[in-house]
């Protein structure tokens, strides 16, 4: 699967986008993504969609999540003799 960013969106756009993407209760890549391929005369369905983890969502505590982060910030940190 390919990754694309798209520049030059209006706000009036992003907002419709974001509103319709909202009311259908999908992201706004999966909707965007939709009217893509609707836009080159594919069906509206792309790749399957899973929710295998949807149990899930939501199930944190505000403890564990501070705890999770506190573990991830080692990757948030830049080793400046790689990028040389």
């Amino acid at each position: 699967m390919k990754n694309m960013s798209i520049r030059g969106i209006d706000m009036e756009v992003a907002g419709r986008l974001e509103a319709e993407a909202k009311r259908r209760g999908v992201s706004i890549n999966a909707h965007v993504v939709q009217i893509l391929r609707q836009g080159v005369g594919l069906s509206g369905e792309g790749h399957p969609v899973h929710h295998d983890l949807d149990h899930l969502a939501g199930t944190w505590t505000a403890e564990g999540a501070s705890e999770f982060e506190r573990h991830l910030a080692a990757f948030e940190q830049i080793d400046e003799d790689l990028w040389r």
